[in-house]
């Protein structure tokens, strides 16, 4: 905001008050949609599986230790246990980072609490394997081969590791979903997993699953701003394109230059 003009600051209000007008539309009981993710739809589906053919179920939320992206894979795993407990299915979930088990167990707890079933969560499911990348692999490698699991989730993040426990899921028939920031790492998903969640739908799944109406509301809100921002971008590429200094000049402190005096200053230009 340092360097930010008048307007800039004007449209930054105007952003605020969109997303805080939504969340609380939304808190007042207004019904907001979010479009349909198949992958985040199919956790059902897969917990079904699961259920029909007596097999546990797997959840990992990566290497990463205690931030955002690690916080939001849990609050997803933690939606998928609230299923597996209403359905009595056994839920695993091994961790990378010894910070993270009381962090994952009280989130698991919780969902069993809620879903009625609290006498079925064991702190034994949320296991310690190694805080080393290949490690870890391997151990969850061999949890998928030992438990036969049914249905596998991945939310977090993940590197080169992310291959290699997809093909052991693979190799069981698990029913397997998956989501990252790691844009390296989605290629690899999407090559052996039955759906991946991609780009916003990651930091979206959260209120898909729950429907929480500040977390809808605040969805809602940043995909207004994001279509008013991008029809801002064409707009101004326009006007820049045809020279219009009066408009783009509205938001920039210094004035810019027109495409032909771009041209001229290049060497050979007229």
């Amino acid at each position: 905001m340092e360097h930010a003009t008048g307007p800039a600051r004007i449209l930054l209000l105007i952003f605020s008050s969109i997303i805080v007008g939504m969340v609380i539309a939304a808190q007042r009981g207004r019904k907001l949609f979010i479009r349909r993710i198949p992958g985040l739809s199919s956790i059902n589906e897969a917990v079904g599986r699961a259920v029909e053919m007596g097999r546990p179920i797997l959840a990992s939320v990566g290497l990463a230790g205690v931030d955002i992206v690690t916080f939001q894979g849990i609050a997803i795993c933690a939606n998928i246990a609230r299923v597996a407990a209403k359905f009595g299915t056994r839920f695993l979930l091994p961790v990378s980072e010894p910070a993270l088990i009381p962090i994952v167990e009280d989130a698991i707890g919780a969902e069993y609490n809620a879903a009625g079933r609290g006498d079925a969560f064991s702190s034994e499911n949320v296991i310690y394997l190694s805080s080393q990348q290949f490690a870890y692999a391997a151990g969850v490698a061999g949890l998928i081969n030992r438990e036969q699991t049914a249905a596998i989730f991945y939310f977090g993040q993940f590197f080169a590791e992310s291959l290699i426990m997809a093909e052991n899921g693979n190799q069981v028939g698990a029913v397997q979903v998956a989501g990252t920031t790691q844009t390296t790492q989605i290629p690899f998903f999407i090559a052996s997993c039955d759906y991946v969640i991609i780009g916003d739908e990651y930091y979206a799944a959260t209120a898909y699953l729950t429907r929480e109406p500040t977390l809808l509301g605040s969805i809602v809100g940043q995909d207004i701003v994001k279509g008013v921002l991008l029809t801002l971008m064409l707009l101004g590429a326009v006007f820049f394109a045809f020279h219009q200094p009066a408009v783009y000049n509205f938001f920039s402190d210094k004035s810019l230059p027109s495409l032909g005096d771009y041209f001229r200053a290049k060497p050979g230009g007229k």
